[in-house]
């Protein structure tokens, strides 16, 4: 794996992790102010990261696109597609988490993103397109993309999905997440573009961010019951 991919992973951790020792500047020094001075550090180090992976993946940029890569054209119709298929997926994989293994279809990483989202709504920048835009680059471009030079479509995607899903820390939603992960590393190969799972991701984050932006988390979950309700009828 090229050196330049080490350091877009190494960006991601450290961009991760740079909200701890933010916290507790902000704990230190500006205690009235803690809440904003973390999320106004977490916008300004995504927005970082993301700026450096950009820089790093200028070799990559010029490289010719595979023989085989999709016009726009057909990346437009593989994200609708992709759109619609990830939908699918989620739902599904929530259905058997809730009813199969008896999870709680809540997610504590998405209740955070929304309560941070509407303290400060500048943050929803982060969660609908910069992290898409960062998770696709080192869990499809990189990871999955250097497990399916050595191995088979399927032990690469779950391989790189299981790492997707791991890294949001909700072990109990691995289902959900590593399917996903599942969808995103077909719309690459499908179509030899990053970009396509790239918009998918972006799209399902800001519909998401958007649905439950004005929704608290009681009224999301009747939500669920009433989806659950309706695909078990």
């Amino acid at each position: 794996m090229p050196k330049r991919y080490w350091y877009i992973i190494l960006t991601y951790i450290v961009t991760q992790l740079s909200s701890f020792p933010a916290a507790m500047i902000a704990l230190n020094y500006y205690p009235d102010n803690y809440t904003e001075v973390v999320i106004y550090w977490s916008i300004f180090s995504f927005c970082l990261a993301l700026l450096i992976t950009l820089l790093l993946l200028k070799t990559d940029m010029k490289m010719p696109l595979h023989r085989d890569a999709s016009t726009i054209g057909n990346v437009i119709f593989w994200s609708i597609i992709g759109y619609f298929l990830a939908n699918i997926v989620n739902v599904v994989a929530s259905l058997i988490e809730m009813n199969v293994l008896g999870i709680s279809p809540e997610s504590d990483n998405t209740q955070n993103i929304m309560d941070i989202s509407r303290a400060i709504p500048l943050f929803m920048i982060i969660p609908a397109i910069i992290a898409p835009i960062l998770e696709e680059v080192i869990f499809r471009k990189i990871i999955f993309g250097s497990l399916y030079k050595r191995l088979n479509f399927f032990i690469s995607a779950l391989l790189s999905a299981f790492i997707f899903g791991a890294i949001h820390g909700e072990f109990q939603h691995l289902l959900v997440y590593s399917s996903m992960g599942f969808v995103f590393a077909y719309l690459y190969v499908r179509t030899k573009r990053i970009l396509t799972p790239i918009i998918v991701h972006a799209a399902l984050n800001t519909t998401t961010v958007i649905a439950q932006y004005s929704l608290t988390p009681e009224e999301f979950q009747q939500q669920l019951d009433q989806l659950q309700m309706i695909f078990l009828m």
